[in-house]
């Protein structure tokens, strides 16, 4: 599938900070095509038809807490396979949709509103399926992806191991290779298996021999040796399979080592990259759910003789969850037909479409971390505050609002800890800077100096958004101020400083959202078929993200200066940083009265 919209195909991760963006480069969700369109309608139908209408509205949590429950997760499953939605991301020619990675972003948005089964098909249609797509032999193509993607088979992956969590490479899982037969017995735990109690094949990591780095393996569910522990009891996602595999002489055939020999640690990486974008769009697809939800209830809900929909306190939380869900909107679909850009770059010199998806995610390896944290921090944060306005009844069984409650969480925690992505993103920023030189942050820092002499004089005519334009130009300075006088300082022992690079995090995350938001709002005045009835609403959300996410940016550069720097340095530091960041002059209590009227206006997102 493609899309004809005119884009940037020179685009590169990372250099959103130090690099200008046209607004006319970047995607906007406002520009699915007809077929995204019908993607998306058929993905929500199913979700209310198949999920919600069956289960939630009749006080119900699908649910898998023991075998007994299987088939009535196995036959919703099947009901998802009918649609073609178990193969989104496998080829046509091995029965598959194939569709791209913006389709496939689409995809992980509106099967948020499956409630914790989004985690199964997910599963299915990522982490389980992608590693083969992209590493597989055609012959393990042609065995294991038209299984999948009809649902005949459940993929499941097997990485995490009891002492073995985000420092992946540790597990202590082992094959031994018998050159005899050209075979491998497996020893070793896995923890942490989503679909693994329901799966028929299972992606699974351990080192061969005395090998330093993992290797991959494709196992089958009937192959002896391999033992499935019971569901795991878990606070929420109870619509998916959660177990333990236990490995004791797990014989595997050697044609099923899956990639090169101690290639698993890096395609391990690559495929987290993906999942870490998908758990990141989930997020932010489950708030505009909820967003419907909330407002279906305060304007029907009254209270001392008025819907509590016209109150500020719930306006308030109203105006707040629409405002970061359309920032990160605009971050969700930048990233993703970016994505799609990179492998068509990379296709056409000669890569070959598997490698050419593989080395385009990992481009952009960080704004998907970005987006994982931002996103999944936020779905912890609206379905908390929905609840809140539900009240008494959120905390109640039958609304559905508190499972929501309980689903969100966890997605802070898979696809890499939101700690140990925003550790990730510090990092590979500076490994493209330092060792790779494909960014050049210290070039992008000797301009600060002069850029700051420009702050002494007031914006004028510099066009539409000229304070937001500058305001995003000026957080990026801010970001390569303390991280170049922090590093200067530092040196080595920076990399242990983790406070230090998570503040360096929060601003960089701040900034690429930011910018994205504000990149939407300039596309949407220029785009001629643009509803701009919308319009007015829509710079008021970008305006009042920037409004918090300056305060953020300004108490981070803050904290990250007082915890390196002391005296001289620490005043003049400080003191540059209210040159960069000054003030921003709204009403951010109107501004989300006014996004929470429309909003309820309209009856839920609107956008």
């Amino acid at each position: 599938m493609t899309i004809t919209t005119q884009t940037n195909s020179t685009c590169k991760g990372g250099h959103f900070l130090i690099e200008e963006t046209n607004p006319n480069d970047v995607f906007i969700s406002e520009e699915w095509s007809e077929e995204q369109q019908m993607i998306a309608e058929m993905v929500t139908d199913f979700c209310v038809k198949e999920i919600q209408e069956p289960f939630f509205k009749r006080g119900r949590e699908l649910e898998i807490s023991k075998e007994e429950d299987r088939p009535e997760i196995l036959e919703v499953f099947r009901k998802a396979a009918e649609l073609g939605l178990c193969g989104i991301g496998i080829p046509e020619e091995y029965g598959g949709m194939g569709l791209d990675f913006t389709s496939n972003t689409i995809f992980s948005e509106k099967i948020s509103g499956a409630y914790s089964f989004a985690t199964t098909i997910g599963a299915q249609t990522s982490i389980g399926s992608l590693p083969i797509v992209y590493y597989g032999t055609e012959a393990q193509k042609k065995k294991y992806l038209p299984k999948i993607a009809t649902g005949e088979w459940i993929a499941a992956y097997a990485l995490t191991e009891p002492e073995a969590g985000s420092d992946a490479n540790s597990g202590r899982s082992k094959a031994i290779h018998s050159i005899a037969d050209d075979s491998y017995a497996l020893n070793g735990q896995k923890v942490w298996i989503t679909n693994g109690g329901i799966a028929d094949v299972f992606i699974v990591f351990a080192k061969i021999d005395q090998d330093k780095t993992l290797s991959a393996f494709i196992v089958e569910r009937n192959f002896e040796g391999l033992t499935i522990g019971p569901e795991e009891k878990k606070m929420g996602i109870k619509g998916s399979s959660t177990v333990q595999l236990y490995f004791d002489n797990c014989k595997i055939p050697g044609e099923n080592l899956l990639g090169e020999r101690e290639g698993g640690f890096k395609m391990a990486l690559n495929i987290l990259n993906s999942g870490r974008m998908k758990a990141g769009t989930g997020g932010v697809g489950g708030c505009k759910f909820l967003l419907d939800k909330a407002v279906e209830y305060a304007t029907t809900r009254k209270q001392f003789g008025k819907a509590i929909a016209e109150f500020g306190a719930i306006q308030y939380k109203i105006g707040d969850i629409t405002m970061k869900t359309f920032a990160m909107d605009a971050a969700i679909y930048r990233t993703a037909r970016n994505i799609d850009l990179k492998a068509a770059e990379f296709e056409a010199a000669g890569m070959s479409s598997g490698e050419a998806k593989i080395q385009s995610v990992r481009e952009f390896a960080i704004e998907c971390s970005i987006i994982k944290v931002k996103g999944s921090d936020l779905a912890c944060y609206a379905t908390d505050e929905v609840l809140q306005i539900h009240g008494g009844m959120g905390y109640a069984v039958e609304t559905g609002i508190e499972m929501g409650y309980r689903d969100a969480r966890i997605t802070k925690i898979y696809e890499g800890t939101n700690e140990v992505n925003r550790l990730l993103t510090i990092a590979e920023l500076s490994k493209r800077s330092l060792q790779t030189k494909e960014i050049d942050l210290i070039m992008a820092g000797k301009k600060i100096p002069k850029y700051l002499l420009k702050q002494l004089n007031p914006v004028k005519g510099k066009g539409a958004f000229a304070v937001e334009k500058r305001m995003v130009q000026s957080m990026k300075n801010a970001f390569l101020l303390v991280l170049g006088t922090a590093g200067k300082k530092l040196r080595k022992k920076m990399v242990d400083e983790q406070e230090i690079i998570l503040n360096l995090s929060d601003i960089l995350a701040e900034v690429y959202v930011c910018e994205s938001v504000l990149l939407k709002v300039l596309k949407l005045q220029q785009k001629a078929d643009a509803d701009k009835s919308k319009l007015p609403i829509q710079t008021q959300m970008m305006q009042l993200y920037f409004y918090e996410s300056l305060a953020n940016v300004q108490k981070v550069s803050k904290e990250a200066v007082a915890s390196f720097a002391e005296g001289r340095q620490k005043k003049n530091l400080n003191h540059m940083l209210r040159l960069l960041l000054p003030d921003y002059d709204v009403n951010p209590k109107e501004l989300r009265r006014n996004i929470a009227d429309f909003v309820v206006e309209k009856g839920g997102y609107a956008f």
